[in-house]
């Protein structure tokens, strides 16, 4: 594939052509399942870092839950409240819509920096209206999601 196609130019990424270039993709990785967790955002129209946050001992979905949340606070902090924010985790885009991390994982003394992490995330989706559209990236029709570590 060109980078970028010949009919894309708003992106230096080879991103389909339903995807919005004015979007950052968040993704989360994590060793083990709990494990070492990170997460990040990546610009979709240049291609760029936003983010990055950890590794800090946590799980997949909390990575994905959080990348969001973080998303949405740095593109209101920074007035972008029309960007996309793409993600490839349903059940993540579920906890944000519904202002809750409904994670299983154990409260330890090992967890409890992320649990307060958490804590503070979902009072700020309580405390905070936003209109950014959080869109489900389509691994399957769409292949990895530009923010993934690359890791499978």
């Amino acid at each position: 594939m060109q980078n970028p196609p010949d009919y894309r130019h708003d992106t230096i990424l080879p991103l389909p052509i339903e995807v919005t270039a004015d979007a950052w993709a968040v993704d989360a990785a994590c060793s083990g399942n709990p494990g070492p967790m990170e997460y990040q955002a990546i610009d979709l129209a240049t291609g760029a870092r936003v983010f990055h946050f950890g590794p800090m001992r946590g799980t997949n979905n909390i990575g994905e839950f959080l990348a969001i949340v973080h998303a949405l606070a740095l593109m209101q902090q920074q007035g972008l409240h029309n960007k996309t924010i793409y993600s490839d985790s349903y059940n993540a885009i579920l906890w944000v819509n519904k202002r809750q991390c409904k994670t299983k994982l154990e409260r330890t003394p090992e967890t409890e920096k992320l649990y307060q992490i958490i804590a503070r995330a979902e009072n700020w989706l309580r405390t905070h209206q936003w209109h950014n559209p959080i869109i489900k990236w389509e691994t399957q029709k769409w292949g990895e999601v530009p923010a993934d570590f690359g890791r499978k």
